[in-house]
């Protein structure tokens, strides 16, 4: 008892806490039961609890030190440094301090600077040194009793660590044990997709911890710990805010960044026995490309919406719901499939090509004409919604538009070129369109110019039990316009409409019953270019769907946005 009493008061000498010291760390489990709850007794300190996993931020090539003692001889000791933004230097000596180090000292308490001289003239024993930025650990079944000091440096940049000591190895086991074979197996490859399995974690089913899975996915490398992973996600490109002195810095960091310590009040303003946890850092952080997934106890997960052919690194950590302490699976990696490769389709020169496009997806069209040329006419007629369209000329981009309706394009040419056409279908749903890429100099275009508006205006004063009177739009072209009708449920909605809305589908696909008219039309002022027509015959409260066609002179058809009208129940 006198032995353990005199390391108590070297460390609390060491520290320069004085009267107003905190505990020493200890095994006597009522106390440590009480550590563990609150941690503020051992943050932004330089003690470390006996059982309990710190964390700890390093600056650049300004060493840290961290104490602990072993009560007796004979002692089991393991000591896990976890580094997390970098690879760190750390080692692991046995002070030797000087025999006036007595609990029986009296009087006032020495300067602090005198009182860190009389423990620091001799460095101590070295047990163990490690640098790098793996996980390690320095295990012995049996030591001394003693004053232990953890020093620890960063030289590469700013760095987050976790540092784990506990003098009863056996019982504790913070970790989560990893099974006999830790690696992460891809059971499943996909364009956009990856499938990871792995085998449980013992500490979940033999010993009934909580332990949950977290799958991280990055483009970059496999990490080692989780504290990697989480700084990589919240310092990416972020830049952190200086601490403020006074709150932030362990005893030892003080004269370091030249401020003094006083010996009235200093534990007091500390406030070592708060609650409250000061933090060392404040992030901002952008988005990247790296994610952490939490997924439960399952140890199947499949990872979606990658892209493809892109390489992904995935790490796997099983983690103790109650400590928040984890350990790394042998990551694994995997590059996505190719994305499949597209049909090109060859378009001959004058002639019209139906093309389907299914829902997102994308075509790709080739033109090669034989002779030379210098100009290319294209011609794209959407069937239904708007469509993307990109234009190459040997590699070149030429033109990049979404296009809705019937659309032009004259494009330069130049001898012995390739065109390739890239469209892409709509995210409503899948596209049909008419493309046409000629060399030929024409008069008569092959589809029918069009107004802006294209939608057909029904009068409701003149409807009437038997007829309705609507009105259209025309160009200065002379064009061919018929219409038709079909009564339709009363019912009948938009996503009906929509469905049969495809501009492309022309007169030949109506029944003849349906025809009411066909006309020629049109004017040279465009202010004056509309027409009207009285559809008659009609049955009293009856709904019709209202076609117009504009039939150009190569005979490809255009139809207008339909139109739903009611015939008058009563007259």
């Amino acid at each position: 008892m006198t032995q353990c009493k005199v390391w108590s008061v070297a460390l609390l000498v060491l520290l320069g806490l004085g009267a107003l010291a905190q505990k020493l760390p200890t095994r006597d489990e009522g106390l440590f039961q009480m550590q563990i709850r609150d941690k503020s007794l051992f943050h932004d300190s330089s003690v470390i609890p006996d059982g309990a996993e710190i964390s700890g931020y390093l600056f650049r090539d300004t060493p840290k030190r961290y104490y602990f003692v072993v009560e007796e001889d004979n002692t089991p000791l393991s000591v896990t440094v976890t580094p997390c933004d970098a690879p760190l230097e750390w080692k692991l000596t046995l002070q030797e301090l000087p025999e006036e180090a007595s609990g029986e000292a009296s009087g006032e308490p020495e300067p602090l600077d005198q009182q860190k001289q009389q423990v620091t003239v001799d460095e101590g024993t070295e047990l163990f040194t490690y640098k790098g930025n793996d996980v390690e650990s320095y295990v012995a079944t049996s030591t001394p009793s003693g004053l232990y000091q953890l020093e620890l440096l960063s030289t590469e940049k700013d760095s987050n660590f976790k540092v784990y000591a506990t003098t009863t190895p056996e019982s504790d086991q913070p970790y989560p044990e990893l099974p006999y074979d830790p690696r992460v197996d891809v059971t499943a490859l996909g364009r956009t997709t990856v499938t990871l399995a792995w085998k449980p974690t013992p500490t979940g089913f033999l010993m009934g911890q909580p332990v949950q899975y977290c799958v991280v996915i990055n483009k970059e490398h496999n990490f080692k710990s989780m504290c990697a992973a989480e700084a990589k996600i919240s310092t990416d490109d972020a830049f952190m805010l200086a601490p403020k002195p006074g709150r932030d810095f362990s005893p030892f960091d003080f004269a370091h960044f030249g401020f003094v310590p006083s010996d009235n009040g200093f534990g007091k303003d500390r406030g070592l026995t708060s609650n409250k946890i000061s933090r060392a850092y404040t992030i901002k952080s952008k988005a990247s490309d790296i994610q952490k997934v939490c997924i439960g106890n399952k140890n199947i997960f499949t990872v979606s919406e990658l892209k493809p052919d892109t390489q992904y690194y995935f790490d796997v950590f099983a983690v103790n719901s109650a400590t928040n302490t984890s350990t790394a699976y042998v990551g694994t990696f995997a590059r996505t499939k190719e994305e499949a490769r597209q049909k090109t389709v060859e378009l001959k020169d004058g002639k019209v090509s139906d093309v389907f496009i299914k829902r997102k997806a994308s075509k790709f069209l080739r033109f090669a004409p034989v002779s030379s040329h210098q100009r290319v006419t294209l011609f794209v007629h959407t069937c239904l919604d708007a469509v993307q369209v990109q234009v190459r000329r040997d590699g070149k981009l030429l033109l990049s538009q979404n296009v809705e309706g019937v659309r032009q394009f004259q494009l330069r040419g130049k001898p012995k070129a390739k065109y390739l056409i890239r469209l892409r279908g709509s995210r409503k749903g899948a596209s049909t369109l008419k493309v046409l890429a000629t060399t030929r100099p024409s008069s008569k275009q092959p589809f029918p110019s069009l107004p802006e508006d294209t939608r057909i205006k029904a009068f409701d004063k003149l409807r009437t039990c038997s007829s309705a009177t609507v009105a259209w739009l025309g160009t200065q072209d002379r064009n061919k316009y018929c219409i038709y009708r079909k009564e339709v449920a009363e019912n009948y909605g938009e996503e009906q409409r929509r469905r049969e809305q495809n501009q492309c589908a022309g007169p030949e696909t109506r029944r003849k019953s349906e025809k009411v008219l066909c006309k020629y039309f049109h004017s040279p002022n465009l202010q004056k270019a509309v027409t009207t027509e009285t559809i008659t015959g009609l049955e009293p409260g009856k709904t019709y769907l209202l076609d117009v066609y504009v039939v150009g002179h190569s005979g490809h058809s255009v139809k207008y946005q339909s139109k739903l009208v009611k015939t008058r129940k009563y007259c």
